[in-house]
């Protein structure tokens, strides 16, 4: 069972669709992505699941061109299947056809004008102590340092820069059980939850323009928990708000925020994520940007490029595929895609 980078995209794309690699389960994927690379004129590394390929050339720039191996959970929707200029099946969006892009040209491009660091990782769709990029910088750092990354998430080959930051918070009410026949013998928390939910019903999200970039912000409910029985007042109940914010702020200031929104109430922090600016600002950006063409958008969801930015080193998103189709049971992408992104990297590169 051999990998093939001299192969049309779509062939590449084909062939590693069809290894499965849930989270967790990454192994036989990472190996012959691996064993592939290790034939090229790469230096190639392994941490785990994790696999980097460098170009050792010493130009005086060096970036970094990283993606996940790793997909949800298939959904009856493996092996792959070709129809006209869509292939169809798991990981097609999320996030093989980046991957795909980037052995082909790793193998194709031997004297870019920068050098470059290609990172394959793992455990990018589970939580994020599991996550092989993290884990790869702590204990490789040498390995991810540049001067500019792009994620190869999939954008239908735009750029999208930066990424919003994201914080989970839960209100836990407690109250008085009863029966519900007794009602006025006890509280019911789950009603005590009202003057939350109508502080984010008048809640306005603000957009906030970032180099360049409008972010649009968002204060949801996201879970609701309450009741024990069908005829007892809820002694508790808790409600899960999922606030997404511009990367104009630090994670401290996204929770100053949400104290003042909800002055009054309590909170705990469930999740804490920061986000990342779009970096559009730097030389290597605006040739990347030139080069690739289109107009940059901002990045609306979080991903990795926050912990490119936490290490110092601006980054964009910018990969083939409709996020709009990624995790879906009809995960497909349009073949033609792979071009283009492939085209627009190897213009930059060179």
């Amino acid at each position: 069972m051999t990998l093939d980078l001299t192969a049309p995209l779509p062939a590449i794309l084909a062939r590693i669709v069809d290894v499965e690699s849930v989270s967790g389960d990454e192994r036989t994927l990472a190996d012959l992505v691996e064993e592939a690379l290790r034939t090229t004129h790469l230096d190639v590394h392994r941490d785990g699941d994790c696999v980097v390929a460098r170009t050792l050339l010493g130009r005086p720039e060096r970036v970094v061109i990283a993606g996940h191996l790793d997909t949800v959970p298939v959904a009856a929707n493996l092996p792959s299947r070709l129809d006209g200029d869509v292939l169809w099946g798991r990981g097609t969006v999320d996030m093989k056809g980046g991957v795909a892009v980037m052995l082909h040209l790793a193998a194709e491009l031997t004297e870019p004008k920068r050098d470059i660091t290609w990172i394959f990782y793992d455990n990018e769709e589970v939580e994020a102590t599991k996550n092989g990029l993290g884990r790869l910088a702590r204990h490789r750092s040498d390995l991810v340092e540049g001067d500019f990354a792009v994620l190869m998430e999939p954008t239908s080959a735009q750029i999208e820069g930066g990424c919003q930051g994201t914080i989970r918070v839960i209100f836990d009410v407690e109250g008085q059980a009863a029966h519900s026949a007794r009602s006025w013998m006890g509280v019911n928390a789950v009603h005590a939850l009202a003057p939350l939910l109508d502080t984010l019903n008048a809640y306005e999200p603000r957009e906030i323009e970032v180099e360049g970039l409008v972010f649009r912000e968002g204060l949801n409910a996201v879970a609701v928990t309450g009741g024990m029985a069908k005829n007892v007042i809820p002694p508790s109940a808790s409600l899960t708000v999922n606030y997404r914010f511009a990367p104009d702020k630090t994670t401290d200031e996204a929770l100053a925020h949400l104290r003042e929104v909800f002055a009054g109430h309590e909170f705990r922090t469930d999740d804490v994520s920061p986000a990342a600016r779009p970096g559009l600002d730097r030389a290597l950006a605006r040739e990347f940007v030139a080069a690739v063409g289109g107009e940059a958008r901002p990045k609306y969801g979080w991903t990795d490029v926050a912990r490119f930015s936490e290490l110092g080193i601006p980054a964009v998103n910018y990969g083939p595929g409709d996020a709009s189709l990624a995790h879906r049971d009809d995960e497909r992408i349009h073949l033609p895609e792979l071009d283009r992104c492939a085209d627009g990297l190897r213009a930059w590169l060179g």
